[in-house]
């Protein structure tokens, strides 16, 4: 069969929870296999952890959300973002909860129909890394 492409687009307001209203979302359309195509907005509050760090990092502000890039299932996600300061200096890294929308965040996000994505630990690091299977279409 034939790969297709569904798109999503949604706005996100002030107040709302950037990684936790993408997850609500990819849950109530039922999202197995999607990505993230483009993020735009800005952001008052961030919550990151940067590369091989136990910890995140906190910061309050005005930051814009410069991209946003990962994958998106039902089965969990993975996240990375990159946040432009007052100053146009950039701070990126893995998104967790608390990244709080200051004006707005527009997100458009693709789907396959075709695929799902999974996360398991596979032995080849230590963590749940992504794992990608075809659809069942006959359901």
């Amino acid at each position: 069969m034939p790969e297709s492409l569904k798109i999503h687009a949604f706005r996100l307001v002030p107040g709302q929870d950037l990684k936790a209203q993408i997850d609500a979302y990819v849950q109530l359309h039922h999202i197995e296999a999607g990505w993230v195509m483009t993020c735009v907005g800005s952001l008052a509050h961030y919550h990151l952890r940067f590369a091989n760090q136990a910890e995140g990092v906190r910061g309050e502000g005005h930051f814009e959300i410069l991209s946003l890039a990962g994958t998106l299932s039902t089965h969990g996600l993975h996240l990375h973002l990159c946040l432009g300061d007052e100053t146009g200096r950039t701070l990126g890294g893995h998104l967790l909860d608390g990244n709080v929308v200051y004006t707005t965040a527009e997100l458009v996000l693709g789907e396959s129909p075709n695929l799902v994505f999974t996360r398991e630990n596979d032995g080849t690091t230590l963590w749940e890394e992504l794992q990608i299977s075809r659809a069942d279409l006959t359901r």
